[in-house]
């Protein structure tokens, strides 16, 4: 099994020592969130402090952006880290594209699926020196001069898109080299839901990396662990306040804590939300364990599910020879 580990709580000026250290405790790739941040710069950073590890943004918010500006930052970062760089997208959730980006929000699956055919299309045209033609029913891309078209020496960029729903899982399957399950799922949720929607709209089986699908609380001491488990809990009381994701709840019959949740942040209770998930709830989405069962636990909970699984970034003084070995246990699970 793969280890990835987000950056996305870690301060910008201790990305490029941290990201080091992570290359060297053999961490397969190491990502970064657009929460409060542009990931795609963040890994810029990470690009030039490493050499081997794979980079992704987990994930880049694709509506704001034209396909040409992505495609061309996401050419820049591959290039720049040697051909290491993995793309993954989300679509984000109506209000925050209409009301915090200020972009329209209509078909937002099917609008997916163009920009991911328009995203191959001019890397395409980049990499052959042919015609650009992208002429789907959202985006239209038929200008490609040769002053503007960049060189690259790199195999194509790997696409990864944020899925929780059947449309955007079959997506991902049918268009995409992997698929990003929300940390906001259940074992449950995953087994019966999201493998079957993937395996049956893969091109080919094994093609598709599936991440995630679930949070990991980790550390190095009881107290690291207590205080994961309980940014966990904050998490999942956020992200079930969301709409989109009460299906998750929903396959658990828990949809009255959806509910109660969205009530709280109607009424702006915003710091009540981590109250409202019991230990039993938040066992549903977690596996917990410090560094040197974190192995087992990831097991029982993810596997034979997922081929990778992402990590909190430890701190700077964190025990990083248990941490390494923790890497190798998940690595081990196969």
């Amino acid at each position: 099994m793969r280890v990835e580990v987000s950056l996305r709580d870690v301060p910008l000026g201790d990305v490029p020592e941290l990201a080091a250290r992570l290359e060297q405790a053999g961490v397969d790739t190491v990502c970064d969130a657009e929460v409060t941040r542009d990931p795609l710069l963040t890994l810029m950073a990470v690009a030039s402090a490493t050499s081997r590890v794979e980079l992704a943004t987990a994930v880049t918010i694709a509506f704001p952006r034209s396909p040409m500006v992505l495609a061309t930052q996401a050419r820049m970062l591959a290039d720049h880290s040697g051909g290491r760089f993995r793309l993954g997208l989300g679509t984000q959730v109506r209000r925050h594209i209409e009301e915090r980006f200020s972009t329209a929000w209509d078909s937002p699956g099917p609008r997916m699926r163009d920009y991911v055919s328009a995203l191959r299309a001019i890397w395409r045209a980049w990499e052959t020196g042919g015609e650009l033609r992208h002429e789907g029913p959202f985006y239209r891309h038929t200008l490609m001069t040769p002053e503007f078209r960049p060189a690259s020496d790199h195999a194509p960029i790997p696409v990864d898109l944020a899925a929780v729903n059947r449309y955007n899982l079959t997506t991902a399957a049918s268009l995409c080299d992997g698929v990003r399950l929300h940390p906001f799922s259940t074992r449950a949720y995953v087994s019966d839901v999201a493998l079957p929607t993937i395996t049956g709209a893969a091109r080919t089986s094994g093609e598709v990396r599936v991440t995630g699908g679930g949070f990991v609380a980790t550390g190095a001491t009881a107290e690291d662990v207590r205080a994961a488990r309980e940014h966990v809990r904050r998490r999942v009381g956020f992200y079930g306040s969301t709409r989109s994701y009460l299906p998750v709840l929903a396959h658990h019959g828990l949809d009255d804590l959806g509910e109660e949740l969205q009530r709280t942040v109607r009424e702006g209770r915003w710091d009540e939300l981590a109250s409202k998930v019991d230990d039993e709830v938040l066992e549903l989405f977690c596996a917990v364990a410090p560094y040197e069962g974190i192995g087992a636990a990831v097991g029982e909970r993810f596997g034979g599910l997922v081929d990778a699984v992402q990590l909190p970034a430890p701190r700077g003084d964190t025990d990083w020879r248990s941490f390494a070995r923790a890497v190798a246990d998940i690595q081990a699970l196969g």
